[in-house]
């Protein structure tokens, strides 16, 4: 019995049932968070290092279920931020190739005051969208999420969202007679 309190003392969060599924992220990140900083670096560098740990802990949070006790929690972790830091820069890189294949499109460009003609084109364009597309358009071409992000804030399929994406880039071509 001893021996089970001094190995609940060690580990930051045990396997319980789903139902009361709890993880003491606070634990975790004073002891892991070096660790997970250090597997960081070694995809980033310096630069965006702390986001990219305060992202994986939240991860870990969204993610304690998975956690089965077969391994440390060390080890799961270093698995959570390596999945995490590949993804990040898939995601960058499918950000570039969105971005080069639309520049062509009015809304990407940059708007000044003086530019009356693509302020107005805009704004019949939005006029035209309904609220689910205008919040994707301006999660994926403002803010530059990806597909899976804003499928999982808007509560709707991957798929749904590229499908809408692809409405709106014909929309806008079609409006600006590029099509």
């Amino acid at each position: 019995m001893e021996t089970r309190r001094r190995m609940a003392r060690l580990i930051p969060f045990r396997r319980r049932p789903k139902t009361a599924s709890r993880l003491d992220i606070d634990a975790l990140y004073r002891q892991y968070a070096g660790m997970v900083l250090r597997r960081v670096r070694r995809f980033f560098g310096e630069s965006d290092a702390e986001e990219v740990v305060h992202e994986v802990f939240l991860r870990a949070m969204e993610k304690g279920d998975t956690f089965r006790g077969d391994a440390s929690p060390s080890t799961w972790l270093y698995h959570l931020t390596t999945n995490h830091c590949l993804n990040r820069i898939r995601n960058r890189k499918r950000r570039r190739t969105a971005l080069a294949i639309n520049a062509d499109l009015p809304w990407l460009k940059p708007a000044s005051g003086t530019d009356a003609e693509t302020s107005v084109f805009l704004a019949q364009l939005w006029s035209q969208l309904d609220d689910e597309a205008i919040m994707i358009a301006t999660y994926y071409f403002v803010d530059g999420m990806s597909h899976d992000e804003i499928a999982r804030i808007l509560g709707v399929s991957r798929r749904t969202v590229g499908n809408r994406v692809e409405g709106l880039r014909a929309a806008a071509r079609a409006a600006a007679g590029l099509s």
